[in-house]
């Protein structure tokens, strides 16, 4: 039977105000509230919440049979909580179906998975409580930032529990071969690799009212059709797409709401089934994958060059990561706060030239030196609580400390739970 799995990723920054070389060391509030509220209604109103109603009705229809995942980072639900409540409720509404998965996402959405394995963990965790908190579910379905993947990141994501890993089908990771089956990471065999088809999500993303596409007009039909007409043994087309592409990259006037309403009718009237992530995940892999270096969703390239690939961005990056274990000490909420808003993948993203001028900075240079600002008064704050004075070996002694410290808690805790229990068991 083939199958179809659709995921749908909700992400947008905290938008960081204009903050001038005089400000630092006298201002420590780095965001501009309205436009990231004006920001956050937009895109809910536009496009999250009509698509989490049309994902609703196709669940409701379809009698259960249709599933699919959803990535929404933890900075985006804490933007939902403040200024959209009703995106809450709405989601809520879509995790009690349990017909939608919420798939892991590092917290602030941010590459901590190729600058720092300690945080890049604590984000997984720390996203992990929250969709717990507000949702009710867990996940062992990993979608990092920009489906960003490598061998590396396959041991990490396999010592932290995830059985399944979401990337992009890429011409050079691939080859000659297709997405359309369950791989295996070649370094870490315990961890299955789902890879986006590229072309497919890509279609709908940018090409679906555009009237020189050779597959315009696109309807439901047409679309299940094409997966039908695959090779038998290609049974797993994934689907993943930019949540804002239904109601803002794509309008509502265009029919992209109902032309996703109908997929399910279509589809299962020609036998093709629905799958969440961690489901497709369980599916057995053809053959062993190796991804030695960084693959993305991003660009033509498909490679982090977007964030990275000039010296601005390096710059900001290695200066940030640089003090992520004395930020990691420290018990000051906001210091942590504004340490999670500055990983944000956006930051670096507004320093790539390709980009100057489709951001709200007037140049990548205008975006670097901004950044930059904010980030010397991040690092004073720093400074002022672990100075860079105190070695390297005392910091670290410091780590252990705190460390196991945390898992004596985290051992206390397990065995009151197990004690409560018991003794509910013998109320009983």
């Amino acid at each position: 039977m083939k199958n179809i799995c659709f995921c749908f990723q909700m992400h947008a920054p905290f938008r960081m105000k204009r903050y001038r070389f005089f400000d630092i060391g006298a201002d420590h509030y780095y965001y501009e509230d309205m436009q990231t509220e004006d920001q956050v209604q937009y895109l809910a109103s536009t496009s999250y919440l009509p698509l989490c109603q049309t994902i609703s009705e196709m669940i409701r229809l379809s009698h259960g049979k249709f599933r699919c995942g959803i990535a929404v980072s933890g900075v985006m639900l804490e933007m939902f909580e403040q200024f959209v409540p009703e995106m809450i409720d709405s989601l809520k509404a879509l995790a009690a179906t349990k017909c939608v998965e919420f798939v892991a996402v590092p917290y602030a959405y941010s590459l901590a998975s190729a600058y720092d394995a300690n945080e890049f963990a604590a984000q997984l965790k720390q996203h992990g409580d929250k969709i717990n908190e507000v949702l009710g579910v867990k996940s062992t379905a990993l979608f990092n930032t920009e489906l960003l993947f490598d061998d590396e990141i396959a041991l990490l994501a396999q010592k932290l529990g995830y059985k399944t890993c979401m990337t992009e089908g890429s011409k050079h990771l691939l080859s000659w071969q297709s997405p359309n089956y369950v791989y295996a990471s070649a370094a870490a065999p315990k961890v299955k690799l789902l890879l986006r088809n590229t072309g497919v999500s890509d279609s709908l993303a940018f090409l679906f009212s555009d009237t020189s596409w050779p597959g315009y007009p696109m309807d439901a039909e047409k679309f299940t059709q094409q997966i039908v007409d695959l090779p038998k043994d290609e049974d797993l087309m994934n689907i993943w797409l930019g949540a804002e592409t239904f109601g803002i990259r794509q309008q509502a006037a265009t029919g992209i709401f109902e032309f996703l309403k109908a997929i399910p009718y279509y589809a299962l009237e020609k036998e093709i089934g629905f799958l969440t992530p961690s489901e497709a995940g369980k599916k057995p892999s053809v053959q062993s994958l190796a991804v030695p270096f960084p693959n993305t969703w991003c660009g033509e390239a498909k490679d982090l060059a977007a964030f990275n690939g000039n010296d601005l961005q390096q710059e900001a990056l290695n200066k940030l990561y640089a003090v992520a274990e004395r930020v990691r000490l420290c018990q000051d909420k906001n210091l942590k706060r504004d340490w999670l808003h500055l990983q944000v993948a956006d930051n670096f993203m507004y320093m790539n030239h390709i980009n100057a001028g489709n951001t709200h900075y007037e140049s990548a240079y205008d975006a670097f030196i901004n950044y930059m600002n904010i980030l010397s008064d991040f690092l004073q704050r720093v400074e002022e609580q672990y100075p860079t004075t105190i070695e390297n070996e005392e910091l670290n002694g410091l780590l252990k400390t705190i460390n196991n410290q945390n898992r004596e808690i985290e051992e206390l805790q397990e065995e009151i739970t197990k004690l409560r229990s018991r003794k509910e068991k013998k109320a009983e």
